[in-house]
């Protein structure tokens, strides 16, 4: 499979997860920065309800937060489909009996958050019509979507990581007693979260035994599998960016950040993360001793090969009283708009907007298609 010295872009946003907004930001950010150059872009709309449909570029660049409402990608386009090639993949619109804006695909941009996107759905949609792409594979990008599994590797990998209590749908409809018990050996507070979920959609912080019953259930609107998680309390919120290496070598850290909380719970919510800015600082870089950071860049270079992940991934972490680092989670395809912490950590370790994103898509074409 060879790639034209101009590769067609297909930048696939949107998804019927709940962060849908999200992903649109992030794809208006990733567009508004692309060298348009340097390659033919295609922007691939996934509506809420699941339909495919192309979306002008200035339209996705347009898409922003108005008065507190994520922007959306609209229903009334027409239907697109997607072909295989000899060569790749092709993708098109249906205007009545005839295809219309016919596309070959050289890449996927894939700036899907959360489940059927993240989660290693369209990978594995991507792997069998031959399109290479940008980030982890299916493997990684399905375990790290789900909390459960990915805490078992990471104790696996020897990775630090803190207490915590997985609750499958079977187990809770059996015996809820044995699951509430199974909590009880964490200590308080806890957040109870869905354990394929993410930007904090779903998430209940308790305080006592008595309100987890309404919590798992706040998750199992989300998810029916829930993890319960030991909060680490008075503890640092840093992140890390790691990036796969061109040449082969070990996958490289940012600099590392630190999120700041100025509400009264310091509970790092999706409100926080994207509506009211005044509710977190972000410090980049965090103000730490070099040799915590050091260890905390280590870290994430350990989470990113312990899981095989390609291309890119931000590594969220806790740093308790006395500098123990203790990972959190594991973000394979990162929020990506320019004031996105992904972003930034790059920035401030020398690597541009632009830069980072052509970095990434030229990961993507130098990678075989299939098994690698």
């Amino acid at each position: 499979m060879t790639t034209p010295a101009r590769p067609t872009v297909a930048v696939v946003f949107g998804g019927n997860s709940s962060e849908h907004g999200v992903s649109c930001l992030t794809a208006a950010g990733v567009l508004a920065a692309i060298d348009q150059e340097r390659y033919d872009l295609v922007a691939v709309g996934i509506t809420r309800s699941g339909r495919w449909v192309q979306l002008g570029l200035d339209e996705v660049v347009a898409l922003t937060t108005v008065d507190g409402v994520l922007p959306e990608v609209p229903e009334d386009r027409p239907d697109a489909v997607l072909a295989r090639t000899p060569d790749g993949a092709r993708i098109a619109s249906i205007d009545g009996d005839r295809l219309v804006d016919v596309h070959d695909i050289d890449l996927a941009f894939s700036l899907l958050h959360g489940p059927m996107g993240e989660d290693g759905t369209i990978q594995g949609l991507f792997e069998m019509y031959g399109i290479r792409y940008v980030g982890s594979g299916v493997t990684a990008s399905a375990v790290a979507m789900d909390k459960i599994r990915m805490k078992q590797v990471m104790a696996l990998s020897a990775l630090p990581i803190g207490p915590w209590v997985g609750i499958r749908p079977a187990d809770w409809a059996a015996d809820p007693e044995a699951c509430l018990e199974s909590i009880s050996a964490l200590r308080f507070p806890v957040y109870v979260k869905p354990a394929r979920g993410g930007s904090s959609v779903g998430i209940t912080r308790v305080e006592d035994p008595a309100g987890l019953r309404d919590a798992i259930a706040e998750a199992q609107r989300w998810d029916p599998r829930v993890i319960v998680e030991e909060g680490v309390v008075q503890a640092r919120e840093i992140e890390c960016g790691v990036l796969q290496d061109p040449a082969g070598g070990r996958p490289q850290a940012s600099v590392v950040a630190e999120i700041e909380m100025h509400n009264a719970s310091g509970f790092y919510d999706f409100d926080a993360k994207y509506l009211p800015e005044e509710q977190v600082s972000l410090h980049v870089p965090a103000d730490l001793d070099p040799a915590v950071a050091a260890e905390v860049r280590e870290v994430a270079i350990r989470v990113f090969e312990a899981f095989d992940c390609e291309g890119l991934a931000r590594v969220d972490c806790f740093l308790t009283h006395d500098n123990t680092v203790l990972v959190n989670e594991l973000n394979t395809m990162p929020g990506f708009t320019r004031f996105s912490m992904f972003p930034q950590v790059w920035a401030a370790a020398g690597v541009a907007y632009p830069d980072l994103i052509d970095r990434l898509i030229e990961l993507a074409l130098c990678r075989p298609v299939g098994l690698r």
